[in-house]
């Protein structure tokens, strides 16, 4: 069977970025996308969702991105995608989920389904969107209502004449309070009280994202970048402030049919719960490798995983970002160079 330099996995901002930087290098790859269509995770974004509301879509090497409109994203950047694998030739098959990577001697044998690929560098860039959290709480099972993560979140509209209880402390809980509040009732929890920013300055993220690039250099699983900054308030969510939408809850202790019980007795009725409780990095396909340490994440130097330096890693930890996945696509092409010489010799 051909022997590849690199297989990419995933055609997200990391993958094409990765792809790109491969590419003008001359290294004969693969990208491997499990989507049927261009467009990443942006695809399944909510339709309500617009480039004015996304928290900012980085360039892509040589493509400007689109900037803020009331287009919905869903449309906007999905489109931007395809026109970049069209205009730069990147070499994405599709759709191919990807069930397992493994090794075999000195390469690496990447399956989906009945067909595989064999190489002798790999780029995941699997990104976040198809592994959404919810986190277990008593009770869970016997609530009556709806229940939902970020990931289904259908739009305001969906919701009106019922109570939400949002649940989560991210950017993406102040979002969509921000959209729900306007339209009906809504209660928000979260584990810590807030960290309120009046603004989110260039060295905030720089501080933010080496927060996020220790723990992965020590092996700790990530956490995201947004989680490390605090929050802010947006022109387009003034309403729900001053409606309320932003008064905090403490974690409730356990779930029942009709609602949430906290510790001390108190209880809520609720008609649905919205967990906007995050993602986990979809890194299951690589366990035969063993790439964990001890401490339950991926050991990166750079993007490189320490315990098998022919894996890149791309879109993970401090690499999750529109832009630290650009810069991360980069510095994967140059590491897969590198691995790739003493093959070459």
């Amino acid at each position: 069977m051909h022997v590849l330099d690199s297989v990419v996995i995933g055609a997200g901002q990391a993958g094409l970025s990765s792809s790109y930087h491969l590419t003008r290098r001359g290294v004969e790859h693969v990208v491997l996308d499990a989507d049927p269509a261009p467009g990443g995770a942006w695809q399944h974004r909510w339709d309500s969702l617009s480039m004015e509301d996304v928290h900012g879509v980085a360039d892509l090497p040589d493509a400007p991105a689109p900037r803020g409109s009331e287009r919905p994203a869903n449309d906007v950047v999905p489109a931007w995608f395809a026109d970049y694998e069209r205009r730069h030739a990147l070499p994405v098959l599709r759709p191919v989920a990807v069930d397992r990577v493994r090794s075999e001697d000195d390469l690496l044998v990447v399956e989906a389904g009945e067909r595989a690929w064999r190489t002798r560098t790999l780029v995941n860039a699997t990104g976040t969107w198809t592994r959404p959290f919810v986190p277990r709480y008593p009770g869970q099972d016997t609530f009556a209502g709806e229940q939902l993560h970020t990931v289904d979140y259908p739009g305001a509209q969906h919701f009106a004449g019922r109570r939400v209880l949002v649940v989560g402390g991210g950017a993406s809980a102040v979002q969509l309070l921000g959209e729900l509040a306007p339209v009906t009732e809504t209660l928000w929890v979260t584990r810590r009280e807030p960290v309120w920013i009046d603004r989110f300055e260039p060295e905030d993220g720089r501080a933010a994202v080496a927060r996020v690039e220790e723990r992965v250099r020590r092996g700790l699983p990530p956490q995201s970048v947004v989680s490390v900054t605090g929050l802010h308030l947006r022109p387009q969510e003034a309403e729900a402030e001053r409606l309320g939408a932003y008064r905090r809850l403490p974690m409730f202790a356990r779930i029942e049919p009709g609602g949430v019980r906290w510790a001390d007795g108190r209880c809520k009725s609720v008609d649905v719960i919205l967990w906007a409780t995050g993602f986990r990095p979809a890194v299951g396909h690589l366990a035969p490798l063993h790439l964990r340490s001890e401490l339950g994440g991926i050991r990166l130097d750079g993007t490189t995983a320490v315990a098998d330096p022919r894996v890149q890693l791309v879109g993970y930890g401090p690499s999750a970002s529109t832009i630290g996945a650009n810069r991360a696509g980069r510095a994967a092409a140059t590491a897969v160079a590198r691995q790739l010489r003493p093959a070459a010799a």
